[in-house]
């Protein structure tokens, strides 16, 4: 699902949304009511991008009924295709067809593995700057972020990489600080750019 988005080329930052999904803020097992205290400042960098015509990328969670990923986290079945928990919480649902705007589908805890995201990327032959924002910070964030560095990497696309701080949140985050500080210390160690407003 996209808005209306121009050629490619002409984007030199990209904002990456990850999973702001019922599923993981709003209802279902493996939400977290709390997540939703990051959505402002989220609105906030989706406003600044579409003021400035750059590409907002929306990354949902969604699995087929049997997904494998499930047996991996305690077989608990989320985001299943055609449910609620699926979409995109209803704060963030009025941006999704904005122009320069793309809505992608995952069914794994990396984005950079969705085959529509990848390729994507490859087509941003001018973006100079990826920016993350969204859930988990331990998980989705991590891997995806992680992910995207190792393929700049490879394909010697020189780009900056910024995970907001203030923008992403994982589910018990509270009893989970240690996973979550172990995210932020790789990611670090990985060149990407941690960066917080407060």
């Amino acid at each position: 699902m996209m808005g209306k988005i121009k050629n490619l080329k002409v984007y030199e930052k990209c904002l990456i949304v990850v999973d702001m999904v019922n599923g993981f803020v709003k209802e279902g097992v493996l939400h977290d009511d709390r997540i939703a205290f990051v959505i402002p400042n989220q609105i906030e960098l989706i406003k600044k991008y579409n003021d400035d015509g750059e590409l907002v990328v929306f990354i949902r969670d969604t699995h087929d009924e049997n997904a494998v990923e499930f047996k991996r986290f305690g077989d608990t079945k989320h985001c299943v295709r055609g449910t609620s928990e699926a979409e995109l919480v209803d704060e963030l649902l009025p941006y999704e067809k904005k122009n320069n705007t793309i809505s992608i589908e995952k069914n794994s805890t990396s984005f950079m593995e969705s085959p529509k995201f990848r390729d994507l990327v490859s087509k941003l032959e001018n973006v100079k700057q990826y920016e993350i924002v969204g859930c988990c910070t331990d998980i989705c964030d991590f891997n995806g972020s992680m992910g995207l560095a190792n393929y700049c990497d490879q394909w010697n696309i020189d780009t900056e990489i910024i995970v907001h701080q203030d923008a992403i949140a994982t589910y018990s985050e509270d009893i989970r600080q240690e996973y979550v500080e172990a995210a932020y210390l790789l990611m670090k160690q990985q060149g990407i750019k941690l960066v917080r407003k407060k």
